[in-house]
């Protein structure tokens, strides 16, 4: 199956439908808390604040759900693969049963803000999958079941797949969910704009000044004074000597949605081995059955032909199924922990008001809607159960050296490798349509895009943030940046941080 059967414009089905905008800030204000991004952190954090009487105040470099909550596989599970003998292992007992447990208590309150809102939201129980195609894997699964047990998870060893081909183990948790992450949310911001909550989209915040009143300074130089801080972009973009670039691993996945003859099935799927399926059903716009199928993570910025990751995902769909229609693909952009357990809390320790939540893998779904409620807790002085768990300055010896060790030595060798002189540099009289390509202008590496007008931009590829250079990602046209996941547009705009200025603009005078 080739590219071409594949929607050539990214289009995710979670942003299918209509989303109001909003004004840019245009002026410095002052409001009790600022949140800096506008996925379900940041939306779920201003929505609990707001019921303890808070004045809040929503800043956005893009559009609203523009990031990665509108780019999710949509899941709301406390399985999260074979994930509780690794944290058994690294932060202990107690902690992984309280991580499952955190989990949990975030489906409960997606329910009740469901119930409570009357939302229309597609949200429906299904039980969470991992699988395994060989006896490594089923020996795995087996373990993970004993520790299920010894936790008190709601979950076993199950024979009962929905699937069209051989599996050797799998294990089930019962009573997950799923939903639609951007209907579920814009419910939320209905009640925001009724409680008088400014949002602002097209506003980047660059810096906060921190103090008793920390503020905010936006790209623009307007300034939101406020006594709270919750920086809920992804990605920190202002750490405060937390060294989060240091100890966060960026890793891009793919999801496609098919329109297939078969019944889709029940259930939602995850295998043990590589390269990662995540297999389950979705209601499309029309109400029809829709199989998503995602996967082929990789370091962000470090896949040559971004692409194939996709006909990989329509190769697999087309062994199993007959597909009638692709109407839909994306891809996210995720942030790992050292110990796969998301930093949510102080900033550092020093900045008690000024607080983050990044880390949350792919189970953004929960592991946000938990991050609202203990940054809720916090700034209400409310004692939670799982503050220490998420506390960002804590440190495990078991998983994080080694963890940090591997990620900075491939920072370090992918820094290396993009000041050494590359081969295969394109001239950019040589550019296609629709193409991007590293070339060389008087002499000087340069990022190249040429649109299907012929019109070319130039950029500078050393990335703004700390200087590695960036790579071309041909399935969605970006610079993007194989150290710490910084995103460009073709003209060096940022798309996703940790960077927060653009790339600089070259000159096409010369072009050659």
């Amino acid at each position: 199956m080739g590219e071409r059967q594949i929607p050539h414009t990214p289009s995710s089905l979670w942003r299918d439908l209509p989303i109001e905008s909003f004004p840019p800030l245009e002026e410095d204000i002052s409001t009790d808390v600022t949140v800096v991004g506008s996925g379900i952190a940041g939306i779920t954090a201003a929505y609990r604040l707001v019921q303890s009487g808070f004045r809040v105040t929503i800043v956005e470099a893009g559009r609203v759900l523009e990031g990665t909550t509108g780019y999710t596989t949509a899941k709301l599970s406390a399985q999260h693969g074979l994930i509780y003998q690794q944290l058994q292992k690294t932060i202990g007992e107690e902690k992984a049963k309280l991580y499952y447990q955190a989990n949990m208590a975030a489906l409960q309150a997606i329910e009740k803000n469901i119930e409570v809102h009357q939302m229309d939201c597609d949200f429906s129980y299904q039980d969470a999958i991992v699988f395994g195609e060989t006896e490594k894997a089923e020996k795995l699964i087996e373990k993970e079941a004993e520790v299920y047990e010894k936790l008190g998870i709601d979950g076993k060893m199950t024979s009962d797949i929905d699937l069209p081909f051989p599996v050797t183990g799998a294990i089930q948790m019962h009573h997950q969910a799923q939903f639609h992450p951007v209907k579920y949310l814009l419910s939320l911001m209905d009640y925001l704009r009724e409680n008088q909550v400014s949002i602002y989209e097209d506003t980047r915040a660059v810096d906060i000044e921190k103090g008793d009143k920390p503020k905010i300074i936006t790209a623009e130089g307007q300034t939101i004074t406020s006594n709270y801080v919750v920086v809920a972009t992804h990605f920190p973009f202002k750490d405060f000597d937390g060294l989060y670039f240091s100890r966060l691993h960026v890793e891009r996945s793919y999801s496609v949605a098919f329109k297939i003859e078969q019944p889709v099935p029940e259930g939602m799927y995850l295998n043990v081995e590589e390269p990662k399926r995540s297999i389950r059903k979705a209601r499309g716009t029309n109400g029809e059955s829709l199989l998503l199928v995602g996967g082929e993570g990789h370091t962000s910025g470090q896949s040559e032909d971004t692409w194939q990751h996709y006909n990989n995902l329509a190769d697999f769909t087309n062994e199993y199924y007959t597909i009638q229609d692709i109407p839909y693909r994306w891809s996210s952009q995720d942030m790992s922990t050292l110990d796969l357990v998301p930093y949510i809390g102080y900033i550092t320790s020093n900045n008690p008001n000024i607080y983050v939540a990044t880390g949350f893998a792919k189970w953004g779904m929960t592991q946000g809607t938990i991050a609202a409620d203990v940054i809720h807790d916090l700034i209400t002085e409310r004692k939670n159960p799982f503050e220490e768990l998420f506390s960002p300055s804590r440190f495990h010896k078991s998983a994080g050296l080694k963890s940090f060790t591997k990620e900075n030595a491939d920072v370090a060798k992918e820094f290396v490798k993009g000041k050494l002189p590359t081969k295969g540099k394109k001239n950019l009289r040589d550019l296609n349509f629709d193409e991007g390509a590293i070339v060389k202008v008087d002499g000087k590496r340069a990022g190249a895009y040429k649109d299907n007008s012929g019109k070319v931009s130039l950029v500078d590829t050393t990335c703004t943030h700390m200087g590695c250079d960036l790579a071309w990602n041909n399935s969605e046209r970006s610079w993007d940046c194989p150290c710490h996941g910084s995103r460009f547009t073709v003209e060096g705009n940022v798309i996703e941080g940790p960077a927060t200025r653009p790339l600089e603009k070259l000159s096409n005078d010369n072009k050659k």
